[in-house]
């Protein structure tokens, strides 16, 4: 039999997670994202170049237009769990912002959840593919479906950060205690990932070769209390 003491706590764990808040669409209507910038791929204060562009179609965002940009959420972000499906083409090469600055690099002044097939760089490092914290933390094995939709669930709080692909854990760590040297594209140095923000935009990047395109669906999000 439960005591009164049990019954209080098993009622009160319920109403805490009865609190949670349910998910919502991130691209709800079709057309050109509102609250959405096209920003340049190394730094996102900058205007892209080209005419690259994103639209959403029955819950679908595809890129279309030149490479090299990201496309960047005026809206930050802190704690909060994000979930959707993405698919590239053969040399498709993107990412998912996490925590960007409105300036500089997502990937290295903010963080980047790398999303890239196999043949964009076949010389590239493990973190550097689908599921890694770009040049910082490599997933646990590689998971990603070549050409098919992949499916990803990322659970971000304080310095919790959980990463689930095509059904398994591929990233389940502590951002505190990752003090690792990261090289930038130039060579210099990027914070490391214990030093980035706590608190950023959201984006999803196009660095696809040969006119390959970057597409999202069903990407839902909901936002955690501290």
């Amino acid at each position: 039999m439960m005591t009164r003491c049990c019954l209080a706590a098993f009622l009160l764990c319920g109403s805490l997670a009865a609190a949670e808040p349910e998910f919502t669409p991130l691209f709800p209507e079709n057309g050109v994202p509102k609250g959405w910038l096209v920003r340049h791929w190394a730094d996102v204060s900058k205007p892209a170049e080209g005419s690259p562009a994103w639209t959403v179609s029955n819950g679908t965002l595809t890129s279309s237009g030149d490479r090299g940009c990201w496309f960047l959420s005026e809206k930050e972000y802190t704690d909060f769990e994000l979930q959707y499906e993405f698919r590239l083409g053969p040399r498709g090469n993107s990412g998912l912002a996490l925590r960007a600055p409105a300036a500089g690099d997502p990937a290295f002044d903010g963080m980047e959840l790398q999303m890239a097939d196999f043949r964009y760089n076949p010389k590239a490092l493990p973190s550097e593919l689908t599921g890694g914290i770009y040049r910082a933390i490599a997933p646990a094995e590689q998971l990603y479906k070549p050409t098919e939709w992949n499916t990803i669930s990322i659970r971000l709080t304080g310095t919790s950060l959980k990463v689930v692909l095509n059904g398994k854990t591929i990233q389940e760590t502590d951002l505190a205690t990752h003090a690792e040297s990261v090289l930038r594209h130039d060579g210099k140095p990027a914070p490391a990932i214990k030093n980035r923000p706590r608190k950023g935009r959201l984006g999803f990047q196009n660095l696809s070769r040969d006119n390959g395109q970057v597409e999202i669906r069903n990407a839902r999000i909901r936002e955690l209390t501290p």
